[in-house]
């Protein structure tokens, strides 16, 4: 199991409360829990007991332990379910041109059906009189032709509301018994507009590759073909994943300032100033697996276009059991060598030498085959380049197969 440490810090009671409810998730539906075992945490208050959204390439569980606790057991584990159903989904990173409002409710319309013990507020499609089974696209599409939507400011839906029936204006909010509240928190879902979507997907399928190996096969039956296809080898090339990494990386590597007006808005808007250049390590494991020169170079010629590409700084380090050398290279200066150095490998030394980096790195790429001991944890955001060979070494952070 992955135990991920909050982010933040939360009376140990919701701790507690939290596990309780995903060690009871992990006798009924062990899939769905090794899937939250292997998301970062966060504890926070909120309007919801739950939200889960992807946070720079990593799948985050957010919990308010005072409103967990209001529920039952039994709907604890159903809103567990329905968060991980809307991640299998990706409905955080579907949004396109919907509403919000219109997305956040067609998306619970979407999975809740499937989901049983849920509290009596949870939207269901039978309320609008819709027929269950359709996709999240096909409900928002229904639903924006049903809802007068105002002037796209807070909860999206003005005065002139229309509820299932074609009923509009203020007397539609006394008679409409469909609830608009979603069960859990879908505003949290904007922070995974800093993670392209090709990154997401490929996160996604690591968590559910691992899940799927954890809970030894035992998927449920409504989520069996959408696993399936989570399985299936990747469309997306190892270049693409790399490159959109990188692009995350970069983008964690920028802070807000009030100092200086954005110059895209005339309105006071606070601007974006680098806060360095970006720094990355690369982790290279010199065992036998990768002492392969076309693997190295191809490896090398994508690192090599990143650089030129922006302003950089790349840490390189050469490890087996311990570090056996260190390059720093920055813009067009970029060569990986075939280092020879053979023994066992302990992929734990070039993130220790991570925390001594200053500025930190705001990324680690580690070509390697995996084998070896890695940390139980780690807070830099990981992309692990895996040999054909190659198995992922812990739960945490994103994995790439390099093949060439």
């Amino acid at each position: 199991m992955n135990e991920n440490p909050p982010d933040n810090e939360e009376p140990v009671p919701a701790q507690r409360l939290l596990q309780n409810s995903l060690v009871r998730l992990l006798r009924e539906r062990p899939f769905y829990a090794h899937l939250l075992l292997g998301c970062r945490r966060r504890f926070v208050s909120s309007t919801h007991a739950l939200g889960l959204t992807v946070v720079n390439g990593s799948p985050t569980l957010q919990v308010d332990g005072e409103r967990f606790s209001a529920y039952p057991a039994d709907q604890r584990q159903a809103l567990l379910e329905h968060v991980i159903l809307h991640l299998l989904h990706l409905h955080p990173l579907r949004r396109g041109g919907h509403h919000r409002m219109t997305w956040d409710l067609a998306c619970d319309l979407a999975i809740n059906p499937s989901i049983a013990g849920l509290p009596a507020t949870a939207a269901l499609p039978e309320q609008y009189r819709l027929e269950p089974g359709l996709a999240a696209e096909e409900y928002a599409a229904i639903l924006s032709q049903r809802f007068d939507t105002g002037n796209l400011s807070g909860e999206g839906i003005g005065d002139a509301e229309r509820d299932a029936g074609g009923v509009t204006g203020h007397k539609a909010v006394e008679n409409r018994s469909a609830p608009m509240a979603t069960s859990d928190d879908h505003t949290i879902w904007s922070e995974s507009d800093s993670t392209p979507l090709k990154l997401a997907e490929q996160a996604v399928r690591d968590l559910v590759t691992d899940a799927q190996r954890q809970a030894q096969g035992q998927i449920p039956d409504g989520v069996r073909d959408l696993v399936a296809g989570w399985l299936a080898p990747p469309a997306i090339s190892w270049r693409d994943v790399l490159h959109q990494f990188v692009a995350t990386a970069g983008r964690i590597g920028h802070r807000a300032t009030w100092m200086r007006e954005h110059r895209r808005f005339s309105h006071v808007t606070p601007g974006q100033r680098k806060r360095h250049r970006l720094h990355l390590l690369v982790a290279i494991d010199v065992s036998e697996s990768t002492d392969r020169q076309e693997l190295r170079e191809a490896f090398a010629a994508e690192l090599m276009q990143i650089a030129r590409s922006r302003e950089s700084r790349i840490t390189v380090l050469y490890a087996n059991s311990f570090i056996r050398r260190i390059d720093s290279l920055s813009g067009h200066q970029v060569q990986l060598e075939v280092y020879r150095g053979g023994g066992f490998t302990d992929l734990r030394p070039p993130f220790a030498h991570a925390r001594t980096l200053t500025p930190p790195p705001a990324a680690i790429i580690y070509l390697t085959d995996g084998f070896g001991e890695a940390p139980a944890q780690m807070d830099f955001p990981t992309l692990w380049v895996l040999t054909k060979e190659g198995r992922k070494p812990v739960d945490w952070g994103i994995e790439l197969r390099l093949e060439v």
